[in-house]
């Protein structure tokens, strides 16, 4: 009862302590009309609101609590902490995209951990959000390659259609954007990251079309290789398709007996490794 009375009574402090900072922040931000970049990034702290306190209840249920024991099961008695962060995710997913405090003591109660620690966890992966966002979280990527292949582009026709600013979220609850930094998918800029899909090569005139499907409840499926270009590629391929890796490559010979006696020579390694 002590520890749950110094741990809320820590975070009511924090908030207290926190509300001018990050309410000049989001007025400088407000000031520019949303243009400043958010690198991705989120506050650092937790503030309390109506739906995110240490006595909202949060508990996994029946059918997540079997994959907390499947996920536990692959580490140690005594490293249960090892399973933090697929916790916070499947918490995260259960709860419509964004993790509670609740949701954060509950993970450190399964794994017995001091509630500190999941906070550490939760506030250092960007992929954790903790504040709500929209059934389609949009992840803008700004970076270099994006910018100079026309990500402000995308973006402007975000926000217009949308209504809303970098950090917002839409009335209806459906669209949150945030414009964030690299996510790997450069070859085929720009491109959006919404919830776990990667729509790519947009343009002003595809980004409408896949906000108007997902108003519907209807977005593109992903192609073969997990992602989408917009433009009707396969991939990463080129304007002229497939041009190489047509055949795929058999498996390594390997010599009969390699390992006969069961030792190998170092000096050898890689002629036993088929390099």
């Amino acid at each position: 009862v002590l520890s749950r009375y110094f741990h809320a009574t820590m975070l009511s402090a924090l908030a207290r302590r926190a509300v001018p900072a990050t309410a000049n922040r989001l007025s400088s931000v407000a000031a520019t009309g949303g243009a400043r970049r958010s690198m991705g990034s989120a506050q650092s702290i937790h503030i309390d609101t109506p739906d995110n306190t240490v006595e909202t209840k949060f508990d996994f249920n029946e059918e997540n609590y079997k994959r907390v024991e499947m996920i536990l099961s692959k580490y140690p008695a005594n490293y249960k902490q090892s399973g933090i962060i697929p916790l916070l995710d499947l918490a995260q997913r259960q709860n419509g995209g964004w993790l509670p405090v609740s949701a954060m003591d509950k993970v450190a109660q399964i794994v017995g951990s001091a509630p500190s620690r999941v906070y550490e966890v939760a506030s250092f992966y960007t992929m954790f959000n903790r504040t709500k966002v929209g059934k389609y979280f949009i992840q803008l990527c700004g970076t270099t390659p994006c910018m100079i292949c026309g990500s402000e582009d995308i973006k402007q026709t975000i926000t217009k259609h949308l209504g809303i600013k970098n950090g917002e979220t839409t009335k209806d609850g459906l669209f949150t954007l945030l414009e964030v930094e690299c996510l790997g998918a450069c070859a085929n800029a720009p491109m959006i990251q919404m919830n776990d899909d990667y729509y790519e090569c947009l343009t002003p005139e595809t980004m409408i079309e896949l906000l108007e499907a997902c108003k519907k409840g209807n977005p593109p499926p992903m192609g073969k290789w997990g992602s989408l270009p917009m433009n009707g590629q396969v991939s990463c391929e080129g304007p002229l398709g497939k041009t190489s890796l047509f055949d795929e490559p058999g498996p390594v010979p390997i010599p009969e007996g390699r390992f006969v006696e069961g030792n190998v020579d170092p000096a050898s390694v890689k002629e036993h490794m088929a390099y």
